[in-house]
């Protein structure tokens, strides 16, 4: 490793790739308003002018060459970084396509799906059966996590905020255990995301769009479950759980709620966590700011699980149970002004 610290390559990674995306993002929102690439308003969204949305581009850029370079530098053999990395710009260039022209959701998820299983296959996953059916798991769960950060960057800040908190604890417990590559490449994530929180905290100027959204996404699934191969059943998947629980939460709250209100629940709304809150009197940067301690909270929970500081039962009894009665609370909240059928 060239005489270096592990945890000063890591530092090195975030810090590089913090004053990329810094950089890099205003000159991608000047690009996409000439070239017109911007979310208009709707009765969906909740912002009011026609903003950018390349600015996942800038995140994935910064990650990609500050890991790539720190780790290159550092000469880290790591080839999980590679294939993680190569399958994470993948999804970038998926995301942006669906961003300049809309694919379909079956065309998505058959190349996120692609994507996941090698790095299922490459990097290992947590063993439940020890059989084929620990794959499926570890592939639906990287598909079902990648998708959830996707619907959960509905307000300025909040998935920014959110993948920098959960890939800065996923850079120490990988360093823990002596993957300074993976380390590596979450606390260049942490760094860019970082970086980008100067454009993208309220008022925005720039989305990370599906481009961003997806790739953080997946690289926070995807170095989950490098992380976690060969561990236990239990305290693979209940860490899984909890470092993601954030926004399983919110799809599994929205997902409950539209079937309610018999809505589709592929559509999207101002449904989710962060409206709900906004309705409760939170401003834009209270609510990141929440969501964004509550994913320490729960990050902090999952890393002292990895290493069996805590009772795995235990805990996953108490989350499972504070998160369905704050769901009960959430549901409350009215968000619905008109149902699909057009009653009121």
């Amino acid at each position: 490793m060239s005489g270096l610290s592990p945890w000063l390559v890591s530092a090195l990674a975030g810090l590089g790739a913090l004053f990329i995306a810094a950089l890099l993002t205003e000159p991608l929102r000047r690009l996409a308003l000439r070239r017109g690439y911007t979310d208009q308003p709707n009765a969906r969204r909740v912002h009011v002018h026609p903003t950018p949305y390349l600015g996942g581009i800038a995140v994935a850029i910064a990650t990609l060459v500050s890991a790539g370079v720190v780790t290159l530098v550092a000469k880290e053999q790591d080839a999980t970084v590679g294939v993680v990395l190569t399958c994470a710009a993948l999804i970038a260039v998926l995301g942006l396509t669906d961003d300049l022209r809309q694919l379909s959701i079956r065309f998505r998820l058959c190349v996120e799906a692609a994507a996941a299983l090698v790095v299922v296959l490459w990097c290992g996953h947590p063993v439940l059966f020890g059989t084929w059916l620990d794959v499926v798991l570890a592939v639906a769960w990287i598909l079902f996590t990648t998708n959830a950060f996707n619907l959960l960057d509905n307000m300025d800040g909040v998935v920014s905020t959110v993948t920098a908190v959960t890939a800065g604890f996923l850079c120490c417990a990988a360093l823990s255990v002596g993957m300074v590559g993976t380390a590596s490449v979450m606390a260049a994530l942490a760094g860019a995301c970082a970086g980008f929180l100067f454009h993208n905290w309220h008022p925005a100027r720039i989305f990370l769009g599906d481009a961003g959204s997806l790739f953080v996404g997946f690289l926070v699934s995807s170095a989950t479950v490098a992380l976690h191969r060969d561990n236990a059943a239990l305290s693979g998947y209940t860490s899984f759980f909890l470092i993601t629980l954030v926004v399983t939460a919110d799809t599994g709250l929205v997902m409950v709620a539209r079937r309610r209100e018999g809505r589709p629940v592929l559509q999207g709304g101002r449904d989710h966590i962060a409206h709900r809150l906004r309705r409760l009197g939170l401003t834009v940067r209270q609510i990141a700011v929440v969501i964004g301690g509550f994913a320490a909270m729960t990050c902090l929970t999952a890393v002292l699980v990895m290493f069996k500081a805590v009772p795995e039962s235990a805990v996953l009894v108490t989350v499972v149970t504070v998160t369905v009665v704050a769901w009960g609370l959430l549901l409350r909240v009215p968000v619905y002004t008109v149902r699909a059928d057009g009653q009121t």
